[in-house]
């Protein structure tokens, strides 16, 4: 087989969905597969809709992704993509060609394309045998003079040399056009290989901009790791045959072919997703994680500068285990760096529903006063040693006293909590509780 070449060629209209990513990450793993090329094409020749931001996003999320492309005209010394919009001439050329054999006709200001009316049958790498017929001659340059998709896809594709055309499920209807087309040219056809959608989280239908989850560029901004998305995204619709689901690059380019990929339609799951990046995050050394911590925090408005840098990295330490996303770590931490936290009402009613809560409350206030070794394990002992010689459970004085101190019913172990808030500062806290909620 003659060196992998393939392509990914989306058209820069808004954001970058979460379908045009998955579709330019499985031509750019085959690419990667097999020691081949990957070029990125932008198909801009409608520009009206077409615009500069659209594209600002497209090419950042690519590069988030770690998507790199290997050719293209050279743009200060690297490589930028093609640009149907500066390939004129080429559509030119190849128009006159159609037209010299007879297959390109002028009809009321367009050019039309005739057909051949042979039924165009395709092995597809995923689908299997297709066949269709087109029934009538269709335009290829419209009255304006701008050319059609499938007039121009074609000919990127057959001057660029791609080998395979990996693309979505929503492409299968065009690709009779398209090899009648290359046959017209008297082109090897291409290996085509359409992809599942992505349908919705839930109810009918494929993901739409509007569906959660569906840009990537959110993504970035919340706080994904971009290793776990593409771990994700390669799970729609790809499996590696044997329920692995959190694979480094590394082991999904060495594991990728177009044989893993399903017929059926993949479902977006973002509590995966979640989970995913949650084990992502957990997998960065401290210090990667503390650096994106801190910077998350202080896009979020607390002002960790100001705390104890080793109070801060200790804070972080023990969020590490327990965030899925990093936009969640302001949320998680603020009571850490900050006096005036809010009180989670639902947390509140928990805390305060059944039994004694409060009397439970004074009880280890007055234990927490009397505490000189405020490190978890001393915490631990001495806690531990009341519970034993009470009624009562472990939650029934850590509910209580979570809330009071922090705001929230979830979050860190209980004693690396105090311990990181401090002897003086949780003290404070409870007896501010214990003031408005005691009745």
């Amino acid at each position: 087989m003659s060196s992998v070449r393939v392509r990914f060629a989306p058209s820069p209209t808004g954001s970058f969905h979460i379908g045009s990513a998955r579709t330019a990450l499985f031509n750019w793993l085959h690419a990667r597969r097999h020691g081949g090329t990957f070029i990125l094409r932008i198909e801009d020749t409608d520009k009206e809709r077409n615009t500069p931001e659209a594209l600002k996003v497209l090419l950042s999320g690519m590069r988030w992704l770690g998507l790199d492309w290997d050719e293209g005209p050279d743009v200060g010394g690297a490589h930028g993509p093609y640009f149907q919009s500066e390939r004129d001439t080429i559509y030119q050329e190849y128009l006159e060609r159609l037209r010299a054999s007879g297959r390109a006709y002028d009809k009321e200001g367009a050019v039309f394309f005739k057909i051949s009316g042979e039924p165009q049958v395709i092995d597809d790498a995923i689908r299997g045998r297709v066949e269709r017929t087109e029934e009538k001659d269709f335009v290829i340059i419209r009255s304006n003079g701008s050319p059609v998709f499938h007039f121009v896809n074609v000919v990127d594709d057959l001057t660029m040399g791609v080998t395979h055309v990996i693309r979505g499920e929503d492409h299968l209807s065009n690709t009779s056009k398209h090899t009648e087309l290359l046959k017209a040219f008297g082109a090897d056809l291409p290996v085509y290989a359409h992809i599942p959608l992505i349908l919705k989280q839930s109810g009918p239908g494929k993901m739409s901009k509007r569906d959660q989850g569906a840009l990537i560029e959110d993504y970035e901004k919340q706080g994904y790791l971009p290793q776990a998305v593409v771990n994700y995204l390669v799970l729609l619709g790809w499996s590696p045959k044997d329920d692995r689901e959190k694979m480094d690059l590394e082991e999904i380019i060495e594991r990728f072919d177009l044989d893993g990929i399903n017929k059926s339609n993949a479902r977006f799951d973002d509590r995966k997703m979640n989970h995913l990046n949650g084990e992502y995050i957990r997998d960065l050394p401290l210090d990667a994680f503390q650096e994106k911590g801190e910077a998350v925090l202080r896009a979020g408005g607390l002002t960790v500068e100001a705390a104890d840098s080793a109070m801060v990295r200790a804070v972080l330490a023990v969020c590490q285990e327990k965030v899925r996303v990093l936009s969640e770590l302001p949320g998680y931490t603020r009571y850490f760096f900050a006096d005036d936290f809010p009180i989670n009402e639902k947390a509140l009613r928990k805390a305060l529903k059944k039994g004694e809560p409060l009397d439970r409350l004074r009880e280890l206030q007055a234990l927490l006063a009397t505490q000189e070794d405020f490190s978890p394990e001393g915490l631990e002992g001495a806690i531990g040693a009341l519970v034993e010689s009470s009624d009562h459970g472990h939650n029934d004085f850590f509910g209580p006293a979570r809330v009071a101190v922090s705001g929230v019913g979830g979050g860190p172990g209980f004693y690396d909590l105090i311990h990181l808030i401090g002897k003086a500062r949780s003290l404070d806290r409870i007896a501010r509780f214990l003031e408005t909620h005691g009745g």
